[in-house]
């Protein structure tokens, strides 16, 4: 049975409510940094150093400094307030590695796709990938030095997105930015529930 604030026995404790989001996104887009510059733990990461088998199977362009990558997840925790707990889960971005998508996406509410405007195409297998499961998605911009600016509309019309998904800026590697985005992702996923709630009714 589901406790109220009124309904608690006295002395219990109440939980937090613990939101699963995926982070997911093109090869060296940032997630890990993403994940990185807000989880109040230590990310867990399991990345590896980039070694000649990956030539002419990795592309590295646009990212020509990039020594490691996940092969796995990452993994972050960050509490939003008493009650409300997000735990990140950070995709793989190579093909080889999507096996584990579905691992992954178990149970999560929600999705932050992230794109860089210099390898725009790289983020449509993640967008494909959430729009096939039914799972709610934003497109989140990292601000990359030297990448050429574009309006968030001219984004969206890039992507292909129908207009409710939300398309925002942010730099990964600040964690103000990023809190913004989680925060988004958490009310665009709720608002999509209850849209498919008010449908089945």
């Amino acid at each position: 049975m589901d406790y109220g604030h009124s309904e608690r026995p006295p002395g219990a404790v109440a939980l937090p409510t613990a939101i699963k989001i995926l982070v997911a996104g093109g090869f060296g887009v940032g997630k890990t940094t993403l994940v990185g510059a807000v989880s109040e733990t230590r990310p867990l990461r399991t990345e590896e150093v980039l070694t000649e088998t990956g030539v002419g199977i990795d592309d590295l362009s646009g990212v020509e400094a990039k020594q490691t990558t996940t092969v796995a997840m990452d993994f972050g925790r960050i509490t939003v307030s008493e009650d409300l707990v997000l735990y990140l889960f950070g995709t793989p971005g190579q093909d080889r590695f999507w096996f584990v998508w579905d691992e992954l996406a178990l149970g999560a509410i929600g999705a932050v796709v992230l794109a860089d405007t210099r390898r725009l195409a790289d983020c449509f297998p993640s967008i494909d990938y959430f729009e096939g499961r039914g799972t709610p998605f934003l497109v989140a911009v990292n601000c990359f030095e030297g990448a050429r600016s574009y309006r968030l509309d001219e984004v969206q019309a890039a992507l292909n997105l129908d207009p409710e998904v939300p398309v925002l800026l942010c730099d990964a590697r600040n964690r103000e930015s990023v809190k913004e985005v989680l925060i988004t992702v958490v009310e665009h996923a709720m608002k999509v529930r209850e849209a498919r709630g008010r449908a089945v009714e």
